[in-house]
C-alpha cells in the first residue's frame, strides 16, 4: 500500500460547524471527494468519515477527522499508521487567519502557526514532515484572539470567491498528485482572482 496518497481535510464534526471558516479543510476534501465521485462512509475504528477510492491511478484516501480540531492526530496517526503511509503522501487541508480570504499556500513542511489541529498531527506522528495546504479565512482587524472569527461563517460577500477558492485548491491537490509537490506549490500558491472583482477589468 505504499503508493496510498492520504489527504486529510481538517474541521470540526456536527451540523453547528458545517459551514464555519474553520471547516476550510472539510469542505476542500468534500469538492475533492464529489469531483472524484467517492462515497463517503463514517469509520469508528479510525474516528472519522473517510472516501476511498482511485485518482490517477492512485489509491487515494479522503479524511475527515470526527475527534475535534484539537485532536486530530488520533484519526491522522491511526491510519498513517495502518496504511502505512509514506510522509510525503500525506497532504493535510487546513484553514489559515494568517492568510487573507482567496489566498492558498502549500508548503512540503513547517510548523503548525499555532493552529491546534496541526499541532494534534505533528505531536502524533512526531514529525513535521507532511505537506499542508493553508486556506485563507482572514482575521478580523487585526485581532489575536480569533475563535469568534474562525468558528463563524464566510460573508455571502465572500461566497463565491470561497467556490473560486475550493475549485483552485483541489486543483493544487490532483497538480500534487499528479506532478508532485513543487510543480504543485509554483503552480497554484497566491491569490485567487476575486469573481467580484472581474467586472472591474479593462
Amino acid at each position: 500500500m505504499e503508493d496510498l496518497h492520504l489527504i486529510v481535510g481538517l474541521g470540526n464534526p456536527g451540523a453547528a460547524y458545517a459551514r464555519t471558516r474553520h471547516n476550510a479543510g472539510f469542505r476542500l476534501v468534500e469538492r475533492l471527494a464529489e469531483r472524484w465521485r467517492l462515497e463517503w462512509s463514517a469509520s469508528r475504528k479510525f474516528h472519522a468519515r473517510l472516501a476511498r477510492g482511485e485518482y490517477g491511478g492512485r489509491r487515494v484516501v479522503l479524511c475527515e477527522p470526527q475527534t475535534f480540531m484539537n485532536l486530530s492526530g488520533e484519526a491522522v496517526g491511526a491510519l498513517v499508521d495502518f496504511y502505512r503511509v509514506k510522509l510525503q503522501n500525506l497532504m493535510v487541508a487546513v484553514d489559515d487567519a494568517d492568510l487573507p480570504v482567496g489566498e492558498i499556500r502549500l508548503r512540503m513542511r513547517g510548523s503548525s502557526g499555532g493552529h491546534h489541529g496541526l499541532e494534534s498531527i505533528e505531536q502524533r506522528l512526531g514529525t513535521r514532515d507532511f505537506a499542508r495546504l493553508r486556506i485563507g479565512i482572514g482575521r478580523q482587524d487585526g485581532r489575536r484572539e480569533i475563535t469568534g472569527h474562525v468558528l463563524g461563517r464566510f460573508e455571502a460577500a465572500e461566497t463565491a470567491l470561497v467556490d473560486k477558492v475550493l475549485t483552485a485548491a483541489g486543483n493544487q491537490v490532483e497538480c500534487w498528485l499528479d506532478a508532485g509537490i513543487q510543480k504543485a506549490m509554483s503552480q497554484f500558491n497566491g491569490v485567487v482572482d476575486d469573481p467580484a472583482n472581474e467586472g472591474q477589468k479593462q
